[in-house]
């Protein structure tokens, strides 16, 4: 958007000059999101693996359940990569690409709703604490430090452990522990933000506390919470994938990247490597992915690095 400010000239009277507005902080963010290699790779690896998830039943000529007998008249059980079947098969015959490509739905879509149940908690929770302080935040802080103080896998685990297997409730038992980490950069951000002169003039304009917070803070403190949720979105895909390799996540025959490398990692001596290296390949590149784009988010949307 384009403005004129007016010129004044002593010889022609008054003359208007265009002059561009200042960026706001998403669109300057994206400018030195792209200028970062490392970021722009890790968004590469995250959207190849996001749409080979979604468009998995077009690119994968077989069903993750399928199992094969035989193919091109040799064994079909534990064969080799080929033309078929490219990362090779398991011990029940299933093309072990398929079951990726599958897998990365389930993996992708654990990370999306525990991330969002730990951003909604954490979020409400911090600003809270921020904004009221007192017992309120001392309670709240004192809760956080509770989840910090329990070991984050061995939290999971114990709910994970003692209620029925399924796909919900792994959301909820991550979403409800990992909301700590997010709920104490909200507070520190609210605690710096809630003294600063437009708040203070909602406030003596008659704001209510609930439009202060969700109107005039929040919106000011959305960009560590993305940076944040992003970060630990390779931290979740990774317990998801400890929790199957236990047993305790998702079963089978669902794809799991965790349970595939669990039930391949016995014949890793036999030579039979292709059943655990391509799911653990796979973890890999989305937690780098995540972990690289992250990290170009935090650099981008901090205004001190904006030099």
């Amino acid at each position: 958007m384009e403005i004129e400010r007016p010129v004044i000239s002593h010889e022609k009277g008054i003359k208007f000059k265009k002059k561009k507005e200042g960026r706001s902080l998403w669109a300057d963010g994206w400018i030195r999101l792209k200028r970062n290699k490392l970021a722009m790779f890790g968004l590469f690896l995250v959207t190849v693996l996001v749409l080979a998830a979604i468009f998995a039943p077009l690119i994968t000529p077989y069903s993750p359940y399928e199992q094969f007998i035989w193919t091109k008249g040799k064994d079909a059980q534990l064969a080799p990569p080929s033309r078929e079947h490219w990362f090779g098969t398991d011990i029940y015959g299933r093309d072990i690409y398929t079951r990726v490509v599958y897998g990365a739905r389930i993996s992708l879509q654990i990370a999306l709703a525990s991330t969002l149940i730990s951003v909604v908690i954490g979020v409400i929770l911090g600003a809270i604490a921020g904004y009221y302080g007192g017992k309120v935040d001392d309670f709240i802080s004192w809760l956080i430090n509770v989840i910090f103080a329990f070991p984050f896998l061995f939290f999971v685990l114990a709910i994970v452990a003692y209620l029925p297997p399924s796909l919900t409730i792994m959301y909820f038992a991550i979403g409800f522990v990992n909301w700590a980490e997010i709920a104490r950069v909200v507070r520190g951000q609210v605690l710096s933000i809630k003294t600063k002169e437009f708040v203070e003039a909602a406030v003596a304009l008659g704001a209510r506390d609930f439009r202060v917070i969700f109107r005039h803070i929040l919106p000011n403190v959305m960009a560590p919470v993305i940076v944040q949720a992003t970060l630990g979105m390779g931290s979740i895909i990774m317990l998801e994938a400890g929790l199957s390799f236990l047993g305790f996540g998702v079963q089978p025959p669902e794809p799991s990247w965790g349970y595939m490398i669990d039930q391949g990692r016995q014949y890793l001596m036999t030579g039979k490597w292709w059943w655990s290296v391509f799911p653990g390949f796979a973890i890999m590149m989305l937690v780098l992915g995540f972990n690289l784009l992250g990290d170009g988010l935090r650099d981008a949307l901090d205004p001190r690095l904006k030099q």
